[in-house]
């Protein structure tokens, strides 16, 4: 059954994952729905000053990968279709990208997310398709 070992095991497989030894994020799992956390930083920036984009495609696609993952306790799902919008430029504090499954089930899901600056003010949203694939979860990749 679904509950709260698989969160936290997938919150541990999120926090290994090596490409956030650089974005340091913070991660929150409940049924369906995940919450991201990233203190922003200069090294993010791009030439103008605020934090680059594919920052903002991260959190978002994140939060929507990892609700899916909530409902998915087998197999590890990949997003095969992502659109964002970006409606703002952040500099200071920190983003949080909440991400929530809109409908799916079986071997497909659709998910949203919506990332927020630290005043609670939307700067960004995005969905995605995503699939189950072939790779079970597995201690290795730190669902443990």
């Amino acid at each position: 059954m679904i509950g709260e070992d698989h969160y936290r095991k997938l919150e541990r497989m999120y926090r290994r994952a090596p490409i956030n030894e650089f974005f340091k994020p913070e991660i929150l799992i409940s049924h369906g729905t995940a919450e991201i956390k990233i203190e922003v930083h200069s090294r993010f920036f791009h030439a103008a000053n605020a934090v680059h984009g594919s920052v903002y495609f991260k959190s978002l696609d994140d939060a929507a990968f990892f609700a899916v993952s909530s409902l998915v306790d087998d197999y590890f799902v990949l997003t095969s279709n992502f659109n964002l919008y970006l409606h703002a430029p952040v500099s200071a504090g920190t983003m949080r990208s909440v991400g929530k499954v809109v409908r799916g089930g079986g071997s497909s899901f659709l998910a949203e997310a919506v990332l927020y600056n630290e005043k609670n003010e939307e700067i960004a949203r995005g969905t995605g398709m995503f699939v189950k694939s072939k790779i079970k979860f597995a201690p290795e990749m730190g669902y443990r």
